[in-house]
């Protein structure tokens, strides 16, 4: 035993690979909850909010109205995906597979980063379906523009991997999602991914800029023209990512404590 023990090889990165990130990967593909949302459920809103033959001649900067309302239905699909894929350490940690995890070599750090990585793939592709959607419905918006949008929008939905991996170890629930749901919903309401802030009032304005949603909805659009404050949008973004961030790593600490 004490030859194996001495034989063993911990894995490079601390076990983060591709073949790691490719099972986990495929298992969130095979969440029909999760694909409805991710990938069907923003294409649907984009539809009902932004079909109207009107919006395709309203002129927004660059682009028209109904680019407009797709791109933030994009980045609203990338904050539910990137939200999800972060919170399935919740019920990973309801069946105990995060406790076999840390049974063998791989490091937390590792762990983490694959979870990340695949929320934000989920986020691609929720952009992606919606940009799809959108360009068949006479979105309107110059081709370096729109993939601008989109690079941004994603991006900026890492600050809700963080957020997904903050509650799935902070909510000991399999059902983490249900209860996420409508709260994400209802930050994109106060972040002006639904409707623009310039139609509530002034008080509500100013609450709005203080919620994670805020700087994702402000930075994705920057390409259409004016939009908000990017300064402030950006300070955002930075502050409810190291929130998030050092609230998952709080959390996973403390959960690392017990084997």
């Amino acid at each position: 035993m004490s030859i194996a023990a001495e034989t063993r090889r911990i894995p490079p990165f601390g076990g983060f690979s591709p073949t790691f990130y490719a099972l986990e990967l495929k298992r969130m593909l095979r969440n029909k909850r999760s694909m409805i949302f991710t990938l069907i459920a923003p294409s649907v809103f984009f539809l009902l909010f932004g079909s109207d033959a009107s919006y395709r001649t309203e002129r927004v900067g660059h682009g028209n109205t109904t680019a407009y309302i797709m791109v933030s239905m994009a980045v609203y699909g990338a904050m539910i995906a990137t939200t999800a894929g972060g919170a399935m350490v919740a019920t990973e940690r309801a069946l105990g597979w995060s406790r076999q995890l840390r049974l063998t070599p791989l490091k937390p750090v590792a762990y983490v980063g694959i979870k990340v990585l695949v929320a934000m793939t989920m986020g691609a592709a929720a952009i992606v379906a919606v940009f799809v959607v959108g360009n068949l419905r006479g979105a309107d918006l110059p081709f370096g523009r729109l993939i601008l949008c989109g690079v941004i929008g994603w991006g900026c939905t890492l600050v809700f991997a963080a957020f997904g991996l903050f509650m799935g170890y902070l909510l000991p629930s399999e059902n983490v999602m249900q209860l996420l749901g409508p709260s994400l919903a209802l930050l994109a309401l106060a972040g002006g991914l639904f409707t623009p802030l310039d139609n509530f009032s002034q008080g509500f304005q100013d609450f709005a800029k203080f919620t994670p949603a805020y700087g994702v909805g402000v930075l994705s659009r920057a390409p259409f023209g004016s939009d908000g404050n990017v300064s402030l949008a950006v300070l955002n973004i930075a502050v409810w990512t190291a929130i998030f961030v050092g609230g998952a790593a709080w959390r996973m600490s403390k959960d690392t404590q017990r084997v």
